[in-house]
């Protein structure tokens, strides 16, 4: 197939291209019968919808696509247990992951008991001290002074630790993929297990703990005891799928699509008061979810306080909430300082070492907390599978985040099982790692070699996919309005990628250390505003500051921004090429 607008090699180094002539007559067939625009019916035939099923993809209803909790193994015994706690007055802690999924599944269960009328020690292991996931020493101490300790977005790899929790339950629930093995647990509900189907395996952890919730909802019901109010928690659940990149399929499109409506409502105090620190000016979207709130709240566990994001997610009191998203905000410009001189020297790594199929760097004294930032950073970049990893007194501690079609979790995971890692898991998308020092570079060769196949299938050659040519008189609000109704958009379910082709660029300017603000017209057409975050950081920025009364191709997504009460449409920029 020829290149889109004939460009083999644009700005950012991608050959672009067009839609699918199958696709297309595809999605023409779609618009014509069910009444939708060509923009929205495109979107719809690359998902596999039918006319028929237009409407319910268009609208989707929890209740429709809720799956029932049950067909998950041990769901019975933790939703039991979990009860039990409430009506035996049970002394509960629950054990967290330090990052956007962990903190709002922990504020779920805060949410749920609070409402029975009990409360929950919260536990946040401290990234640096103490690593990912449980470990027996503080397992060892929250059994000593609980009964029941419940583990979320962590722990279906915890053997040596669980068994540490002598005298109390622990109920684990968890996506991270699972061993051949479970650890010790009354029970561990995780669609990743090794003997689940892996039809839910989309998942992320906040996901789980509510589909236990419903379970728990019916044992209340069961038992002639009131049901919480689940619906107002799918804020939370919604922010944590998209912050942890689960797939916007299924019931996932449901949570997040149900969930932003929920949060635009603004009755959580601390996803209000994170919305404020942020500047998120009008109703909020999945993209304000994965770039604005998510990284505020990891920065608790990246380089501060590890239980500052759970907390502020639970909070109840407004100023408390402010309190902590304050602090939040602070850490965040913090990490990014950070993050920064760490891209820098990865970035050298990675074009001095010239591997093909996977990017690696390796520092001394790198702060373990950026290194996932900064993994994807090097993915984006390169478009190729990352790792990063941190070394500090002779042991690597790393991140690793995947690009589609190359399941980096288990890569990660055989490695462990072949001896070359320390300890290593996670999930398709993202992992983690420890290491010793001298062995960093034969694992990283191997691991290239366990995700060769995966990227043969891939294919090579970076590709910007374009869903088609738009005038800029064809960019309105209320198109905009009926693509969001095929939203949302993440991971799994790209926004349609508009390009407009021979703009005259009327403005170039930046938007504070690495953003880029354009202002662009068709000749004749209504004058356009286009935003491209990070831009300086990567070759698209520096080639367009000074491209004022020049022309170019564009191409990116529509968005409706709205600030000071006023709404706008603007086009995100993802790549440009001269005209």
């Amino acid at each position: 197939m020829a290149a889109f607008l004939g460009i083999e090699q644009s700005l950012t180094g991608q050959r672009w291209v067009g839609p699918d002539p199958d696709l297309e007559r595809r999605a023409e067939g779609l618009a014509q019968r069910a009444g939708l625009p060509l923009p929205v019916a495109r979107v719809l035939a690359e998902r596999g919808i039918e006319a028929s099923e237009a409407e319910g993809f268009l609208t989707p209803r929890l209740r429709d696509l809720l799956p029932d909790p049950l067909v998950l193994r041990d769901m019975g015994a933790a939703a039991t247990r979990l009860v039990a706690a409430v009506t035996q007055a049970d002394r509960v802690a629950i054990f967290a992951d330090y990052d956007v999924d962990g903190g709002a599944s922990a504020a779920l269960l805060l949410d749920w008991l609070r409402g029975q009328g009990r409360d929950a020690t919260l536990y946040v292991p401290d990234r640096i001290d103490e690593g990912y996931g449980p470990n027996p020493t503080a397992m060892a101490g929250l059994a000593a002074g609980h009964d029941l300790i419940v583990c979320v977005d962590c722990g279906t790899l915890g053997h040596e630790a669980l068994a540490a929790a002598t005298g109390a339950d622990v109920v684990v629930l968890d996506h991270h993929l699972g061993g051949e093995t479970l650890p010790p647990a009354l029970a561990v509900v995780n669609p990743n297990r090794a003997d689940e189907d892996g039809a839910l395996g989309h998942l992320c952890a906040a996901g789980v703990v509510f589909l236990t919730l419903v379970q728990a909802g019916r044992v209340l019901r069961g038992l002639g005891r009131p049901e919480p109010d689940l619906m107002a928690m799918l804020d939370l659940v919604a922010l944590a799928t998209v912050a942890d990149v689960a797939p916007l399929v299924g019931v996932n499109r449901a949570f997040v699509r149900q969930g932003l409506a929920v949060m635009a409502r603004r009755r959580r105090p601390g996803l209000v008061a994170l919305s404020d620190v942020s500047r998120l000016d009008g109703a909020p979207s999945a993209f304000h979810l994965g770039y604005l709130l998510g990284p505020r709240i990891n920065a608790g566990g990246r380089v501060g306080r590890a239980d500052l994001g759970a907390l502020c997610l639970a909070s109840r009191a407004p100023a408390d909430a402010a309190r902590l998203a304050a602090e939040l905000d602070g850490l965040n410009r913090d990490r990014r300082a950070i993050e920064a001189a760490v891209r820098d020297e990865a970035l050298t790594q990675v074009e001095a070492r010239g591997d093909a199929r996977l990017s690696w760097a390796a520092g001394a004294g790198w702060h373990p907390g950026v290194v996932g930032i900064v993994a994807a950073r090097l993915k984006e970049a390169t478009d190729l599978p990352s790792v990063v990893i941190g070394i500090e007194a002779g042991i690597g501690k790393g991140s690793a985040r995947s690009v589609p079609g190359v399941d980096l979790g288990r890569a990660i995971q055989r490695l462990a099982r072949e001896g070359l890692l320390i300890r290593g898991g996670g999930h398709e998308m993202a992992a983690g790692l420890t290491v010793a020092e001298d062995r960093i570079g034969a694992a990283m060769a191997r691991l290239s070699e366990l995700i060769a196949p995966d990227l043969a299938r891939r294919g090579g050659g970076r590709a910007l996919r374009i869903s088609g040519l738009l005038e800029g008189a064809g960019a309105t609000p209320q198109m905009v309005r009926q693509l969001e109704d095929a939203g949302p958009f993440g991971q799994a379910a790209p926004a349609p990628r508009f390009a407009f082709a021979n703009q005259l660029i009327e403005a170039a300017q930046t938007m504070g250390d690495s953003h880029l603000r354009l202002g662009f017209r068709t000749p004749g057409g209504p004058a356009l505003e286009a935003v491209a975050w990070g831009a300086m950081n990567g070759p698209l920025g520096p080639a367009l500051i000074g491209a004022r009364g020049r022309r170019f191709h564009l191409a990116g997504k529509l968005e409706l921004s709205t600030w000071g009460g006023r709404e706008r449409l603007r086009l995100r920029l993802d790549d440009a090429a001269p005209a």
